[in-house]
């Protein structure tokens, strides 16, 4: 069964790195920990109020 995870991310000027680093351990932890065999896709997205990036989305496709 394919099944879909979401992720989420504030992102800070001058920061943004060492978030990103966080979010791929948060995501490998998930992985790890689910003994997840099969990634069918990751798809990143930012989000944003006022054109400036506030924020980073990562959809997680998988089959357990």
């Amino acid at each position: 069964m394919v099944k879909v995870k979401t992720f989420t991310s504030s992102l800070k000027i001058f920061h943004v790195h060492n978030e990103l680093m966080e979010l791929d351990k948060t995501v490998n932890d998930f992985l790890q920990q689910n003994n997840i065999k099969k990634v069918v896709s990751v798809c990143d997205s930012t989000t944003n109020t006022d054109g400036g990036t506030m924020g980073i989305i990562r959809v997680l496709t998988y089959e357990e």
